[in-house]
């Protein structure tokens, strides 16, 4: 989504959608990487223990993230 040279650029929208995107990529990274390595070292059984664990960490990163947002919209 290019704009043109004209058009005013809207950082904050931006800066609030990468954000948002790279959030979404660590979480995910997180989870699949640290999953498949754990299988890899210790088996599927402990991949599936590992899975519920990571998806535990990636929660509490979103609840942070969230915390973080209403910090942020209650400073405006």
């Amino acid at each position: 989504m290019k704009d043109s040279p004209g058009e005013p650029t809207d950082l904050r929208a931006q800066r609030k959608r990468e954000q948002r995107r790279l959030f979404w990529i660590v979480a995910a990274f997180l989870v699949v990487v640290g999953t498949i390595t754990i299988a890899l070292v210790y088996g599927p059984q402990a991949a599936a223990l590992g899975l519920g664990c990571l998806l535990a960490g990636a929660g509490i990163l979103g609840l942070l993230w969230l915390i973080l947002l209403l910090i942020e919209r209650l400073a405006k």
